[in-house]
Formats: structure tokens, C-alpha cells, sequence
């Protein structure tokens, strides 16, 4: 077994929006292919990282154990977070590892300020909020305070812009699943991991129960990894598969929509 522990001028403007385009190219082709094969980013084993915050309040062993044993049965090896190391600093240096796929087991929600929606969703660490900690960051709106409910224990959120300017390095073509809810309830997110060098991104465009998307996620892995299809093809045959949310209705998707 091998899982891991712990773990401009006219030219340029012209030139800047080629770029653009191929990204884009690029991205939507991840949906007609299975961009889980192959060998990993370096040509070496492909590696992937389960980011487990939601062990804190939801524990999901069984789903752990099941995704483990498929990824590594398909060369991978794979990186597991529980809760407790899921730290502001573990998401700043995520891209850095050079993984081919990332599941974010962890809670989310449309984020709001001052009581008003904000449009984007924040993912939560594992970190208990401190007035005194990432000070600047969470001044100028790079971090924020989530927690389960009104009252509830804050703890640090992942906000879109720190995707974009605190994260390390890039994702270079990994696929990022977003197993809490909301994750593309707004493309926000998701188009954050993207302009940062994500593949694609799956998720909710909804609220989902921790039961549900363990068992949609194992489903996505099987399909991509046994069936060997391709993720638009993985992610549709999933909800055929499980069906939406039977408490809240959310279905998942893949991100972007169109190739």
C-alpha cells in the first residue's frame, strides 16, 4: 500500500488572449477525456491527496478506505489529511505537491458578509479562527470566518482570492473535486482553481449530505479509474448512478459545462 502519511502593449494583449483561449481549450478537453490515466504531473507515480476536514464532525473511514484502495490500485499513491492538519498552510501549499487529482473532503458554503451573500463559496480548514492569526489576510479579505451555524466554533475559510494570490505554485492539470456543498452552486471557486492550473473541478451546485457525496465520489472513482471514462461521461453516469441529493436535491457536475 502506498498511501502517504501526513503529510502591456498591443503584442502582449494579443499574446495574453491566445493564452487564454488554449487554456480554455485545454480545460474543456479534460471533459472528453479521463484525465486520471496516464502516468503522473513528473512521469513518475501519479499521486493524489484526500483533504479530510469534515473527519472533525462527519468521520467517513469507510469512504476513506474505499477511495484509498482504488487509487492505489491504479498506481497511485495517495496523500490523506485528517482534520486537524487541514491548516491555512496545508491550503497554501496544496498546489505545490504536484498531485494528479485532489479530493476536498471538507465543509463548504456560499460565504457571506455582514449577513449579505457574497457569491463565491468558502471552504473550511480545520483551523480555529483567531482575531490575531493571518491578520493581514483576513483584513483585506483573503481568509474569512466559517462555522456550522449561527454561534457555532469559526474557523478559517478559503475564499477565492486566496486561491489566486496566496497559494503556491500551480495545480498543473490536476482535477479538483469539491465533495462539499455549493462547490459549483457559483463558478467562482472553481474558475479560481482553474486560472491557478486546475484541469477541472467537480462538485455540488448544491447543498449535499456527507453520506451522499462519500458515495458519489467512490462511484466518480470507480468510473474513472476501473471504467476508465472520460469525466463528463464519469460524473453522468454517477448521478445515474446515485441520483441527486435525497434531502436537499443538488446534483454534481463537472466544471466547465461545455467542451
Amino acid at each position: 500500500m502506498e498511501r502517504r502519511g501526513k503529510s502591456r502593449g498591443p503584442g502582449k494583449r494579443l499574446a495574453t488572449v491566445a493564452a487564454a483561449v488554449l487554456l480554455s481549450a485545454a480545460v474543456a478537453g479534460a471533459l472528453l477525456w479521463n484525465p486520471l490515466s496516464g502516468s503522473g504531473q513528473s512521469g513518475g507515480p501519479k499521486t493524489a491527496a484526500i483533504v479530510d476536514q469534515l473527519s472533525l464532525t462527519q468521520p467517513g473511514p469507510a469512504f476513506v478506505d474505499s477511495a484509498s484502495g482504488l487509487l492505489e490500485q491504479a498506481g497511485y499513491v495517495v496523500d490523506y489529511n485528517p482534520g486537524d492538519e487541514v491548516t491555512v498552510d496545508l491550503y497554501r501549499n496544496l498546489p505545490s505537491h504536484g498531485y494528479d487529482l485532489i479530493l476536498l473532503r471538507v465543509h463548504s458554503g456560499l460565504a457571506q458578509n455582514f449577513g449579505r451573500a457574497t457569491g463565491y463559496v468558502s471552504l473550511f480548514s480545520g483551523e480555529p479562527f483567531a482575531e490575531t492569526k493571518y491578520a493581514r489576510e483576513t483584513a483585506i479579505g483573503l481568509l474569512g470566518r466559517a462555522s456550522y451555524y449561527d454561534g457555532g466554533t469559526p474557523y478559517f475559510g478559503i475564499v477565492p482570492a486566496f486561491v489566486e494570490s496566496m497559494m503556491m505554485g500551480r495545480f498543473d492539470g490536476a482535477v479538483v473535486v469539491l465533495m462539499g456543498c455549493d462547490g459549483l452552486r457559483t463558478a467562482a471557486t472553481a474558475d479560481a482553481l482553474i486560472e491557478k492550473g486546475a484541469r477541472a473541478v467537480v462538485g455540488w451546485n448544491g447543498r449535499v449530505s456527507a453520506a451522499h457525496t462519500d458515495l458519489a465520489t467512490e462511484r466518480l472513482l470507480r468510473h474513472l479509474l476501473v471504467d476508465g471514462l472520460a469525466l463528463r461521461e464519469a460524473v453522468a453516469r454517477t448521478m445515474a448512478d446515485v441520483g441527486p441529493d435525497p434531502q436537499y436535491g443538488s446534483t454534481l457536475l463537472a466544471y466547465p459545462s461545455e467542451g
